[in-house]
């Protein structure tokens, strides 16, 4: 049996409140963090237009939006050692749904992020600010896990929803780390890793002096 195939049997097993008793189940759950997506993506073009509206510019560059296939949740939830339930998976597995938003600067990660949260349907579960404190590889973003009510037919359902806010030099950094580790897997060379960390900083202070000549310019966001 392959790997592959062992995920789908763990999967889709059937039994009495697992996660899986049919294919018809799976497409249900997934569909709600689907439409938990679409929700949380609508939300942020308003702003995203709002904030153009102004006239200082839209602070974000664009949004990418993914959700976890059921082999990734299935993987996840054994490393968590998560049973395989509907109610287990929904609450420990947070990240099923996940949402990119790319900003300009730093300051507009936190303003986004704010104007986000304080809207009054969304709930804010976590937050892990990985700009006031960076991983130690480098790694710079604002992580969020919000919940956020999607309206079914019968019922309402409240879908957590990671998003992760970042800047484009953070972003760029976290396209090439990525990849880097996917190619040195699954330990990528001392000398590398010092590379990437001094590229990280490299980028922080080319988002702070980006920001300063930008304010120098233009003066600061309204």
């Amino acid at each position: 049996m392959t790997t592959e195939d062992a995920d789908r049997e763990i999967a889709f097993r059937p039994g009495p409140g697992l996660l899986i008793d049919h294919s018809d189940d799976m497409t249900h759950f997934m569909l709600v963090y689907k439409f938990g997506l679409a929700e949380i993506g609508t939300k942020i073009t308003i702003l995203a237009e709002e904030l153009a509206h102004r006239g200082r510019g839209n602070p974000i560059e664009h949004v990418s939006p993914r959700l976890k296939t059921t082999a990734s949740i299935t993987a996840k939830a054994r490393r968590i050692n998560c049973p395989m339930t509907v109610d287990d998976v929904r609450t420990r597995i947070r990240d099923i749904a996940g949402i990119r938003i790319v900003c300009s600067f730093v300051s507009d990660v936190y303003t986004v992020a704010d104007m986000l949260t304080r809207q009054p349907d969304i709930k804010l579960l976590q937050t892990k600010d990985y700009i006031a404190q960076p991983k130690a590889n480098g790694y710079r973003s604002l992580h969020l896990i919000v919940e956020i009510p999607v309206f079914l037919s019968e019922r309402v359902v409240s879908v957590p929803v990671e998003v992760q806010l970042r800047t484009v030099a953070m972003d760029f950094w976290a396209s090439l780390e990525h990849k880097i580790h996917y190619k040195y897997d699954p330990v990528v060379p001392g000398a590398v890793r010092e590379e990437l960390a001094a590229a990280a900083e490299d980028a922080a202070r080319l988002d702070k002096r980006m920001e300063r000549l930008h304010r120098e310019i233009h003066g600061p966001r309204s």
